[in-house]
């Protein structure tokens, strides 16, 4: 099948970078440990915070470090390299396949996600279960549903980024909206402090927006927090941003191909 060669040919272009995928995880480890020695001492002020305990709080955190490049927060993968192509007119190329581009670029990037989540996923969830007091997930329910929960978290993470790739047919360039953007994701994913511990009504807000599929949905259902309905309430939500963002990148997608010279010619 198409997409899935295209998925595996994104998974072994990811697989030579191994001296990156090394620093990476020593980075991601070093800031689990960080982070969770500061989670700890919010916790002990505050035992019962969003609902958490302490061992929530610190699972909470290795959670966040194995999706951090999984889902690509600050932005990357293939979604990039569709704006550099329509900044220098490649994206010709792209237009002239007779399959969908969307679907190309999406599949490009769960297989650049797949790799991330064993490699840069597994192994600092594995230094924290060694360091600290981890929880899994109790329940197999709970253990599927994670894995469904992180494969949406990761397509609605690809729809945002495929918009602001888009954003190039007309800047040229998306420097300034990739970092807009990186910035929103890290505050409405509970990258920085868990959504459930934000004041209402920002809390509320912040849940249903579609960032907080990228870390807060897939965490609360590893945790416990979300089961039985609650999981397939938290799934709903996610293949509902996804089906909105997908058509959203078709609309813009068509607009672009339709109003706008290709650069270079």
């Amino acid at each position: 099948m198409l997409y899935a060669a295209v998925a595996a040919r994104s998974f072994r272009r990811f697989s030579t970078y191994r001296t990156a995928t090394l620093a990476g995880i020593f980075t991601n480890s070093v800031f689990g440990v960080i982070y969770s020695y500061a989670y700890l001492a919010l916790w002990h002020q505050r035992p019962d915070a969003g609902g958490y305990d302490a061992t929530d709080a610190v699972t909470y955190v290795w959670i966040g470090q194995a999706l951090l490049m999984t889902v690509a927060l600050w932005g990357g993968g293939t979604t990039d390299d569709l704006a550099d192509r329509i900044r220098t007119g490649d994206v010709a190329i792209d237009l002239y396949r007779p399959v969908s581009m969307v679907g190309w670029y999406l599949a490009g990037d769960l297989g650049r996600a797949t790799y991330h989540v064993l490699t840069r996923g597994v192994a600092p969830t594995v230094l924290g279960l060694l360091l600290f007091r981890i929880a899994l997930p109790g329940t197999t329910a709970a253990a599927v549903g994670f894995v469904v929960s992180l494969v949406l978290a990761v397509v609605t993470s690809f729809a945002i980024r495929f918009l602001v790739a888009c954003s190039a047919f007309w800047l040229l360039d998306q420097t300034g909206v990739r970092t807009l953007s990186g910035v929103l994701a890290i505050f409405l994913s509970g990258m920085t402090l868990p959504l459930v511990i934000f004041p209402e009504p920002l809390r509320s807000i912040a849940l249903a927006l579609p960032w907080a599929s990228y870390l807060q949905t897939p965490a609360d259902i590893w945790l416990g927090h979300r089961a039985g309905t609650g999981i397939v309430s938290g799934i709903a939500v996610q293949a509902l941003w996804i089906a909105v963002l997908l058509a959203l990148c078709q609309v813009v997608l068509g607009a672009a191909t339709r109003k706008v010279v290709v650069q270079g010619g």
